[in-house]
């Protein structure tokens, strides 16, 4: 059974991100406090990241989901081996994208991805050893440290979905690599809590309405 992991104001964590940034202590209080599942399976977590690149949550889902149905009810190396490049893209998925699933699926069977090493690697050995593969960039390598990993200090500034929540919490559309890692270097070493709630912003609507932090 999978381990939720619960974070509150009690969490040390959350006191610390409160006290170095106002901004994030207001999205804090407005979410209130948050639980997440871990992604377990390492290779499914990376499909289903390859299917999602460039496409919304909802499109990304839809086509997990048939992929999943196609593989018995799980995503499998033995089971993607089954199928034809065919078969896999008439589930929706473009040829390059079933093209970057085969790449991950030879890179596992020959160890240049071994996710049991993946646990004992710092982040940026796991970053530089997932990108080697076509297909798989720093955003892919990023969710795989922040969802499946639960590195606690990530910062996911290539994530469309990150900029969308960062841009309306600091009322900013400037969203340049240095910009944004110098605005939340405050958050370290916590910066993946820090995502998580901007996240959670996102997923629950707060970013439809103008962010006020006195209000």
């Amino acid at each position: 059974m999978k381990e939720m992991k619960h974070l509150d104001k009690y969490s040390p964590e959350i006191k610390y991100l409160c006290q170095k940034d106002k901004h994030l202590a207001k999205v804090i209080q407005m979410i209130g406090p948050l639980d997440y599942y871990l992604a377990e399976d390492g290779y499914a977590f990376l499909v289903s990241q390859i299917i999602g690149q460039m496409l919304s949550n909802k499109v990304a889902d839809v086509l997990t989901n048939r992929l999943t149905d196609t593989c018995h009810g799980k995503i499998t190396l033995a089971e993607i081996d089954q199928l034809t490049d065919v078969e896999i893209h008439e589930l929706g998925l473009s040829r390059s994208k079933v093209s970057y699933i085969r790449n991950l699926n030879q890179a596992v069977k020959s160890g240049t991805i071994d996710f049991d090493k993946y646990r004992e690697m710092s982040d940026n050995d796991v970053i530089n050893s997932l990108t080697t593969v076509k297909g798989i960039g720093n955003w892919s390598a990023k969710m795989y440290l922040l969802f499946s990993l639960d590195r606690p200090n990530v910062l996911p500034f290539e994530d469309l979905a990150f900029l969308q929540s960062y841009g309306w919490v600091y009322k900013t559309d400037d969203y340049t690599a240095k910009t944004v890692q110098k605005k939340c270097l405050k958050w370290s070493p916590y910066t993946s809590i820090a995502a998580r709630y901007m996240y959670e912003a996102l997923n629950t609507g707060l970013t439809k309405e103008p962010f006020h932090l006195f209000k």
